[in-house]
C-alpha cells in the first residue's frame, strides 16, 4: 500500500482525502473574504487543518513504515490528528451555516446558541473518536462519578454562568441592544455570550459582566415598553424665584419647548413642565421629556436647558438667585436714571431703523421705545410660525434668522436670510393677517418686540399716521407684484390704490379708529 494510501486510510477518508482538502481550502477561503468578522476563526481553523494533516502525514508514515495500526502510538496520533481535523470542518461549517445561510433566509439566532452547538459539536466528536481505539465509552461513564463531582464542583460558576447566559436567550430578557442599568451602570448591550454579557456605556467603556451575576442582579431594561417604541423619560430641573407664577412659568416653558422639534426628543407625548417643590426662597421645577436616542441624553438635555433659559428670558421670569446670596451694588438716583437713558436710547435707535414709523415724532419714538419687550431666541426656535395669529413685530439687533415658506405642511423652501437691523411681522401688528412664513433662529437672536397694544394709543391720538403706514404698506406689496407679474406704470398706479385703500380700511379696523 502507498504512503497516500496509508495517509487516506488513517484519514478515514479512502479516495476522497485529497478532495476534502480542495472543498476545505477553497471554503475557507471564500468565507474568509465573505465576512471578515469572522476571519480570526478561519485562519484558527485553517491552522488546525494544517496541523491535522501533519498528523496524518505522521500517520501514514508510522504505517509505511511497519508500524502496527494497533499500536497506543498510532492510534493516540490519530485520534489527535482526526480530532484537529473535524474540529477545523466543525468550525468553517459554523460560520458557513450561521453567518451565510441563516443571514441569507433572514435568521439571526443568538450568539450563544451557536457556541452552545458548536461546544456540543466537539463533545459528540471526541466521544465518536474514542471509539475508534476501542475505548470502552460506557465504562468510563459507570466509572468516573467522582471525577464528574469534581470537576462539577470545579466549573460550578462557569456552568452557572452558562445556564444564564441560555436563561437570558430563552426568555428574551434582554437582548442585543437593548440599554440596561445595573448597579449604577448604564450601558447598551453589546453581545451576549455563553460565559458573559458585554455592555457599552456612554463613555465607550466596555463592562463585562457574568451571565451568573447579571441573573442574580436587579436590572433595568430602559426605554422598554409593550407595543410601544423605546423612549426613556428623562428629567431637567430649574429653580424660579416665587414672585412669579407657576403658570406662568410652565406656559413659558411649554411654549419654548414645543414651539419647534428638538432631535431625539419624542413629540408624542410631548415635553411638560411641572412644579416640583417649595424651596426656601424659589419654586423647584422639573421638565420632563422622552428621550429617543438613549445615547445621547447629555447633549439633547444641554438643548432642553437652553430652550428653557432663552424661553425665560422671552417672558421676563429670571432664573433663581441662592437665598443666601449677597448682592452689594451701589444703586442711587443717578445710577438708575443713566441705564434708563442708555437703554432707552438703544430702543430708540432700533425704532429709527424701522422705516414703517418714519412719520412718528421724536416723543411718540420715546413713548414706543418704553413699550418694547426684550425678547431673545436660541438657535433652532421659531420665532414665528406661518398661519399664527400674532398681533406684534419683531426689531432684531443681534443674530441672523432664515424666512422659510411651508408647502404641504413642510418647511422647504428657504425664502429669505434676516441679520441685525431687519424687522419683520409688522402685517400682523397693523391688520392682524395671520403670519405668511415661518421664521427660524439660525444663530442666538436678540430681538425686541412691539405688541399692537404699545401702538394703540399713538394712533389714537393721530390716527392720520395710518394713512402713511398703508401708504409704506401698500407700496411693498405692488412692488412685490410688479417683479412678479411685470406690471406697467398705470397697472401699478391702480393697484397702489386699492391696496392702499384695503389697508388703511383694514388698520382702522382693527385698531378701531
Amino acid at each position: 500500500m502507498s504512503f497516500w494510501q496509508q495517509v487516506e486510510l488513517a484519514a478515514r477518508m479512502h479516495g476522497a482525502f485529497i478532495w476534502a482538502i480542495v472543498i476545505f481550502v477553497a471554503a475557507a477561503l471564500v468565507l474568509n473574504s465573505l465576512r471578515p468578522a469572522e476571519r480570526m476563526r478561519i485562519r484558527a481553523a485553517l491552522l488546525l487543518f494544517a496541523l491535522a494533516f501533519v498528523g496524518l502525514l505522521l500517520v501514514g508514515g508510522f504505517a509505511y513504515r511497519g508500524i502496527s495500526t494497533e499500536s497506543s502510538l498510532y492510534l493516540w496520533f490519530q485520534w489527535a490528528s482526526l480530532f484537529c481535523l473535524w474540529i477545523a470542518f466543525i468550525n468553517v461549517a459554523g460560520v458557513f451555516v450561521f453567518e451565510v445561510f441563516l443571514s441569507a433566509i433572514r435568521l439571526k439566532p443568538p450568539r450563544i446558541l451557536r457556541d452552545l452547538l458548536v461546544a456540543l459539536a466537539y463533545v459528540v466528536l471526541g466521544i465518536t473518536l474514542l471509539s475508534i481505539p476501542h475505548v470502552d465509552i460506557s465504562g468510563i461513564v459507570a466509572t468516573s462519578a467522582v471525577l464528574t463531582a469534581v470537576i462539577g464542583l470545579s466549573f460550578q460558576d462557569t456552568l452557572g454562568n452558562m445556564m444564564g447566559g441560555m436563561a437570558l436567550q430563552l426568555e428574551r430578557t434582554i437582548g442585543i441592544g437593548d440599554w440596561i442599568k445595573i448597579d449604577g451602570q448604564e450601558g447598551v448591550v453589546r453581545e451576549i455570550r455563553w460565559r458573559h454579557t458585554s455592555i457599552e456605556t456612554r463613555n465607550w467603556d466596555t463592562i463585562v459582566i457574568p451571565n451568573s451575576v447579571l441573573m442574580k442582579s436587579q436590572v433595568t431594561v430602559l426605554g422598554r415598553r409593550a407595543g410601544a417604541p423605546r423612549q426613556h423619560r428623562q428629567w431637567v430641573y430649574f429653580n424660579v424665584d416665587f414672585r412669579y407664577s407657576p403658570a406662568d412659568v410652565i406656559d413659558a416653558v411649554e411654549s419654548g419647548l414645543r414651539a419647534e422639534p428638538i432631535p431625539n426628543i419624542a413629540s408624542e407625548p410631548p415635553p411638560n413642565c411641572v412644579f416640583m417643590d417649595f424651596k426656601e426662597s424659589f419654586g423647584s421645577y422639573a421638565v420632563r421629556y422622552w428621550l429617543t436616542d438613549l445615547a445621547v441624553d447629555d447633549p439633547t438635555n444641554s438643548i432642553v436647558r437652553t430652550r428653557i433659559y432663552f424661553a425665560l428670558r422671552r417672558a421676563g421670569i429670571p432664573l433663581s438667585i441662592p437665598a443666601h446670596a449677597i448682592l452689594m451694588t451701589e444703586d442711587d438716583a443717578s445710577r438708575r436714571e443713566r441705564k434708563k437713558i442708555e437703554d432707552t436710547k438703544q430702543r430708540v435707535e432700533a425704532l429709527g431703523r424701522v422705516e414703517l414709523f418714519n412719520s412718528l415724532t421724536e416723543e411718540e419714538h420715546g413713548s414706543l421705545a418704553a413699550r418694547l419687550r426684550y425678547a431673545p431666541f436660541t438657535r433652532g426656535e421659531a420665532m414665528t410660525r406661518q398661519g399664527a395669529e400674532a398681533h406684534w413685530l419683531y426689531l432684531m439687533t443681534a443674530g441672523e434668522a432664515e424666512v422659510r415658506v411651508s408647502t404641504d405642511g413642510n418647511l422647504n423652501e428657504r425664502v429669505a436670510a434676516l441679520h441685525a437691523g431687519d424687522v419683520f411681522g409688522e402685517m400682523g401688528m397693523m391688520t392682524g393677517e395671520p403670519r405668511t412664513a415661518t421664521v427660524i433662529a439660525v444663530t442666538d437672536v436678540e430681538c425686541y418686540r412691539l405688541d399692537k397694544e404699545a401702538f394703540h394709543d399713538i394712533l389714537q391720538q393721530r390716527p392720520e399716521i395710518a394713512d402713511d403706514i398703508s401708504m409704506l404698506l401698500a407700496n411693498r406689496r405692488v412692488e412685490l407684484e410688479a417683479a412678479r407679474e411685470g406690471l406697467n406704470e398705470e397697472a401699478k398706479r391702480q393697484r397702489m390704490r386699492y391696496h392702499q385703500n384695503d389697508l388703511r380700511r383694514r388698520i382702522k379696523n382693527f385698531f378701531t379708529l
